[in-house]
C-alpha cells in the first residue's frame, strides 16, 4: 500500500512526528441557506487519529452554525464532536477548529477576532482528542465529514482541515476525499 500522506518538516527539513502522518485540504463555505456535508478525508482499514483541526483562511460569513465533525460510511454516521455543533459566524482568518474533548463535545472555536491562549484541562493529556477510526467491512467507503448550517444566501468564507494519524492495520491510511459535498 502506498500512502498520500507525508509528515511535516521543520525549517530544517527534519520530519516531524508528534502528530502522525498528515493530510491536508481546503474547503470555500458556499452552503446557500442550507446544511452542508463536506468530506474531508477517506478511511482506509483501521487508524488513530492524533490530530483533527482546521484554520480559518478567508473570514467566514454570519449564520454559520452547528458546525461538527462525523464519520460517514455512505449509509450511517457516526458523531466525531457534538452533532448540535458550533456556531462559526464571522469567524476571523487564522481562527483554529480542533477536536479537543471526547466526541459528546462540541468542537472548539479559537476565534482570532483577539489574541487567544488555548491549553489542554488538567484532565487532558494532550491538546487535541485523539480517536481509532475504521473503513466499513467490504471496502465501503468511509470519510471524515465536517458539517455546518447556513441561512445566508450563499455564506462566504474558507478553512484549511487537517489531520494527523497512525495507521493501526496493515492497509491503515486517510487520504484526502475526493467526493463533492451534498
Amino acid at each position: 500500500m502506498q500512502s498520500t500522506s507525508s509528515f511535516w518538516r521543520d525549517a530544517n527539513r527534519v520530519p516531524i512526528t508528534a502528530n502522525g502522518l498528515m493530510v491536508s485540504k481546503s474547503i470555500t463555505t458556499n452552503a446557500a441557506a442550507a446544511t452542508l456535508n463536506v468530506p474531508l478525508f477517506t478511511v482506509t482499514g483501521v487508524v488513530e487519529v492524533i490530530a483533527l483541526y482546521g484554520i480559518v483562511t478567508t473570514d467566514l460569513g454570519s449564520n454559520q452554525t452547528a458546525a461538527y465533525w462525523r464519520s460517514y460510511d455512505q449509509t450511517a454516521g457516526v458523531n466525531i464532536t457534538l452533532n448540535t455543533g458550533t456556531t462559526m459566524s464571522s469567524a476571523k482568518a487564522g481562527s483554529l477548529l480542533v477536536k479537543k474533548d471526547l466526541a459528546t463535545a462540541a468542537l472548539t472555536l479559537s476565534n482570532a477576532s483577539a489574541a487567544r491562549v488555548t491549553e489542554p484541562t488538567t484532565l487532558e493529556t494532550s491538546y487535541f482528542s485523539t480517536f481509532v477510526i475504521a473503513q466499513k467491512t467490504g471496502s465501503v467507503k468511509t470519510e471524515i465529514e465536517y458539517i455546518y448550517t447556513t441561512s445566508t444566501n450563499p455564506t462566504t468564507g474558507a478553512i484549511q482541515f487537517f489531520c494527523g494519524f497512525i495507521p493501526l492495520s496493515s492497509d491503515g491510511d486517510i487520504a484526502v476525499s475526493t467526493t463533492v459535498a451534498y
